[in-house]
Parts: C-alpha cells; structure tokens; sequence
C-alpha cells in the first residue's frame, strides 16, 4: 500500500508543488487548505506523515499540532513544519509543541523529500514496534490465560488429564483399551462417623484426608477419576503411558496406607474409629470419555474397575487386597501373605485375595 501524506497550505500554488513533488515519488496525497479542514481530514486519510504549514488562518500549524497530540489516535503521526519563518525561536517552539521535523520555506525538493523518507521510516519502525507489543500482550495475554485455565482445570482433573487437554490432543479421550492398574480407597467405619458426626466435622475429614491422598496420587502420577465421599478411583497408564504402572500403584497404596496411619493418631484423639481399606487389580479396560454433552469425565470400565472395587469394599482395616495375577506382576516388590478366596459379586469364581503387607528391602 502507497504512504499517504497529508499537505496542509493556505496557498493553493504551495499545495500544488508539494502535491506535484510528492506523488511524482509515489506518494498518496491528500490537501487540506487550513488548520481546521486538516484535524477533520486526519481520521478518514490516516496519513503515515503530516506537511503543516506555520502561519494560516483560523488556525495556526502549532495549534494543529498540538491538538494533535491531546488525540491518543494521532500521537504518533510525525509531522513537518514548512514555514518562512527560520528563527531558532520559532523552530523551538514548533518543536516544544510536538513537531517532528522543520523545513524553512523556500525549500529545495531533494531536502524535503529526504526529510518526508526520514519521517517514514521513523513512522515504519513506530508501526512495526506497535505490532510487535501487540504481538507480545497477545501472547502474554493468551500465556496467563492458559495458566489460569490449567489451574481451574487442575482443582477438577488430574494433571495428565488437565496438560493432555490443554494441548488439545483429544484423540487420547476418545474409547479405546488398554491395560491398567486401578487403585480403590475406601475408608473404614466412614458410615457410622458420618452418621454421628456434625457435617462439619465430616467435611473436615474428608478435606484433610482427600488432601493427603491427593498428594501422593500425584506424586505417583496417578490418574484421579473420582471422590466420591471417602472412596476414591486411581488408575495408571493411562491416558499416560507408564510401563512399571502396577509396581508404582503398589508403591502408592502401601505409601497412602502409612499415611493413614499417621492421621488415625488424631482421629482417636476426636473419637473417630476409622481406617483404610485398599483394593487394587490389574488387567485391561476400555477407557474414554463418559458422560453427555455439557458434563464429560474420563473414565474406566471393566473388570478390573469392579474387581478393585470389590477388593476395597472386602479389605479390612489396614489392608491393601489384590489378586493372584495382579500379584504376580509385583512379586519382586511386594511381600504378601494370603488371605482367603473371595466370593464377589459380579464375578462367577472365588477370588484368591492376598494382602499386600509391605515392600521388600531393596
């Protein structure tokens, strides 16, 4: 696109030399014959340079130019005095006013014109500089709002969950199977506390417990799906890729069970009988988005969901349950004694149950 220039003369003869002189160069020119007709010709032109004359009537080129810069619209705009009047004085002032540049009339052609190429470069930088801090508070902008969405979207999900979303690869949330460990919790005795406890007291349990628990879910990398009052879901491998996934998932229960056993010292000073039932089995499930359109979690179903979660619900106090298969992936971590075969409901055979009792010694 040419640059335009705007040429403010009350002297129709000045307008066409200047006019002549510039478009020869291939400037757009616009004319404005004094002070008034040219602030109501800056907006609809939008010069990249101004030529002003000094003296005209109605008003004066010092006027223009200062109205000029009250306008956070034209601030920038660089502009030229043309005069006859060449005192240090009336530059100075010109200048303290907020000119740019000051060309003494007569002029010579090849100084003005190198005087107009100097204001358009100057006018060229300005813009690209405008363009880069636009550029710049865009990204900044867009950087503090993914921040801010990450961290809504991380009080909800899991941080896998919360990162894979935000890079907007959705193809990991679409159903597909795979093989992972999944970890229930289950608190003891929660039923008969929250039925004598004040809701208060229930919630600041929960709040301290889900707290701690939390923690070490992420510590682990575990993949949370849900709280459920005092029961939780866990799974691993998924939708991040983790080869050791039950052997960390093993890790984590025995972990979470000493932490439990941390926090019953001031459960018992309240009053409170609880303790922590684990289930944990590992096997394939299809995973994926579950819900409707306006409410979606991630999820698991399977076996192996019900299977943990049969396991939890039979766990005693202090016990982490799992199966024999799942077992013997961890066989070189785990030390485990059995415990009895299991009738569960949904599953037609007993369940050889064992309990996870510690890890072995490195």
């Amino acid at each position: 696109m040419a640059e335009r220039i705007l040429i403010v003369d009350d002297e129709p003869f000045n307008l066409d030399l200047l006019e002549q002189e510039l478009t020869d160069q291939g400037y757009v020119t616009e004319r404005a014959t004094d002070g008034a007709d040219a602030l109501e010709k800056v907006e609809p032109f939008k010069p990249d340079v101004i030529l002003l004359d000094y003296m005209m009537p109605r008003m004066n080129g010092i006027e223009v130019v200062e109205q000029l810069r009250k306008d956070e619209r034209y601030r920038t705009i660089p502009v030229i005095l043309l005069t006859a009047k060449g005192s240090q004085e009336d530059k100075a002032r010109g200048l303290d006013a907020g000119a740019d540049d000051y060309i003494v009339k007569p002029f010579e052609p090849v100084e003005l014109l190198a005087r107009v190429r100097s204001m358009m470069r100057i006018k060229r930088m300005h813009d690209s500089l405008e363009e880069w801090n636009r550029t710049l508070e865009e990204k900044v902008t867009q950087q503090v709002a993914e921040i801010e969405r990450m961290k809504r979207l991380k009080r909800y999900l899991s941080p896998q969950i919360a990162e894979t979303l935000l890079k907007g690869d959705d193809d990991v949330f679409k159903s597909h199977r795979r093989e992972i460990t999944v970890v229930f919790l289950d608190l003891r005795g929660f039923t008969a506390f929250s039925d004598s406890a004040e809701p208060e007291e229930v919630m600041e349990l929960l709040k301290s417990y889900h707290a701690e628990m939390g923690k070490l879910i992420f510590k682990y990398e575990g993949t949370l799906e849900r709280f459920a009052g005092d029961g939780i879901m866990i799974f691993f491998n998924d939708p991040i890729r983790c080869e050791n996934h039950t052997e960390k998932a093993v890790r984590m229960a025995v972990e979470m069970r000493a932490r439990v056993q941390e926090l019953r010292a001031d459960w018992h000073k309240k009053g409170y009988e609880l303790d922590l039932g684990i289930g944990l089995a590992a096997s394939y499930a299809t995973l994926g988005n579950i819900g409707f359109e306006g409410r979606m979690d991630y999820g698991a179903v399977g076996n192996v969901t019900n299977l943990a979660a049969r396991l939890s619900d039979e766990a005693k106090g202090g016990q982490i349950l799992t199966n024999q298969r799942t077992l013997s992936r961890v066989e070189n971590l785990a030390e485990s004694v059995f415990v009895e075969e299991l009738r569960l409901k949904g599953f037609h055979r007993p369940i050889a149950a064992y309990n996870v009792v510690a890890l072995k010694p490195c």
